[in-house]
């Protein structure tokens, strides 16, 4: 467990950097959880992404197919999250979302990352 220090509050994070406790999430938090990643400014588009994210995860209570995140954006492409994040895994964490189980992405350059199905 860790600390994730942001403005005058202390936010306990678990050791691959979620939120342990998701009501603590808010814009503020994203922008620290996104610094944590070395993202330095979360841009509309990137905003846009975990506004989604959370909003599919809220109503479904699951992770989303990433084509269906970018669709429903707007974005130009369909690998809208890896563009914007790398690893899709790295806007739920962002997104203050809890660390889904059995959902594992692998990338073979570290630009373009694919969901595992063998795990």
């Amino acid at each position: 467990m860790g600390q994730l220090h942001v403005g005058n509050v202390d936010i306990e994070i678990d050791v691959e950097g979620f939120l342990c406790h998701a009501e603590d999430w808010n814009e503020e938090v994203a922008e620290a959880l996104a610094a944590q990643e070395g993202i330095d400014h979360l841009g509309r588009e990137q905003r846009d992404i975990i506004m989604f994210m959370r909003a599919y995860h809220r109503k479904f209570d699951n992770f989303p197919i990433m084509r269906y995140v970018c669709k429903n954006v707007h974005a130009s492409t369909a690998d809208c999250v890896t563009e914007q994040f790398c690893n899709p895994m790295v806007a739920w964490k962002i997104a203050g979302l809890p660390k889904p189980p059995n959902v594992f992405f692998n990338s073979f350059d570290g630009k373009k990352y694919f969901p595992n199905p063998f795990y």
